[in-house]
């Protein structure tokens, strides 16, 4: 297969899962959402990262009370050993629903394992993701994967010692595969959890500034319709990041005189400015090339904004 082939067949499935997201400014963003592959192997690395940090963990706490009980009498070494055991449960705990979290309500919206195969979690309706949001697709996770596996493999050794009959194996069983099965009879590949939360995982890609559009009278702030300067300072400009400005950049080459004047009024109200009619165009052109110029001074100096978040 040539690679032109490969690469039309890429683009054909990727435009299957392209969806638009739309925003609180009221612009619609494509997305793409991420493969169910991706989201499985993006799952295997953030387990693999898990186990690998509580092996860390345990060697570390096994060389602590090593050399804490040489010299200990027994009763104290008892009392270590329970100490310790309540140590490794609180930081099993800690690790497992913290890691997931805490990396999920960052700015990137991804754990390790997603940023490695470049998914991130996203809010369906758009804006940032909430910590309730968080917390429900997470707590999920665990009803919907991990408990029936754990209960599936329990159950399955006790049925082969006698202790349990083979018939509450296949209720497991049962369990496992609507839960498990749920991404494949939706076109958006969500998860239960993502259903009840609100979320969604798509497409992240390494960010870098796209190709600059052709703005060079914009950066000079100048109308030719109107002959009015748009020049906007740090604190108006600090307001968005890279994934706006790539937002508005897309609105510039592809969006009609409807949606620029709703992206406009929405620009004007969150920096301040009164809105005003008649030269759209002119002021996000100078408003996108200003931005673009502020993000890019501040990457030479290791400074990035992702978003407006950030």
């Amino acid at each position: 297969m040539s690679s032109a082939t490969a690469r039309r067949e890429l683009e054909q499935r990727q435009t299957k899962r392209t969806r638009s997201l739309i925003t609180p400014e009221g612009l619609a963003v494509p997305m793409i959402v991420a493969s169910r592959g991706s989201r499985l192997g993006a799952l295997m690395l953030d387990l693999l990262i898990i186990i690998m940090i509580l092996i860390v963990a345990e060697i570390s706490l096994s060389y602590i009370s090593s050399g804490t009980w040489e010299n200990a009498e027994s009763g104290s070494r008892s009392a270590a050993a329970e100490f310790l055991y309540i140590v490794r449960v609180l930081f099993s705990f800690m690790l497992w629903y913290g890691y997931f979290l805490g990396m999920e309500l960052s700015p990137r919206g991804a754990t390790w394992g997603k940023r490695m195969v470049g998914i991130r979690v996203a809010a369906r309706l758009g804006g940032r993701l909430t910590p309730e949001a968080v917390i429900a697709r997470n707590l999920l996770r665990d009803i919907e994967i991990f408990f029936p596996i754990g209960y599936l493999i329990i159950t399955f050794i006790l049925a082969i010692s006698g202790e349990a009959g083979f018939a509450f194996i296949w209720a497991v069983l049962i369990w496992f595969l609507i839960f498990g099965l749920f991404p494949f009879f939706n076109r958006d590949a969500m998860r239960a959890g993502d259903i009840i939360a609100g979320t969604w995982v798509v497409e992240a890609p390494k960010t870098k500034l796209a190709e600059a559009l052709s703005t060079q009278e914009g950066s000079k702030g100048s109308s030719k319709l109107t002959g009015a300067q748009y020049q906007f300072g740090d604190e108006e400009l600090s307001v968005y990041g890279e994934h706006e400005l790539q937002t508005l950049e897309q609105m510039l080459r592809t969006g009609d005189d409807d949606a620029l004047s709703a992206v406009h009024e929405t620009i004007c109200r969150k920096i301040g400015w009164d809105p005003g009619q008649g030269d759209e165009r002119a002021f996000l052109e100078a408003f996108y090339a200003q931005l673009r110029e502020r993000l890019e001074n501040d990457m030479r100096f290791g400074k990035r904004k992702a978003d407006k978040y950030s």
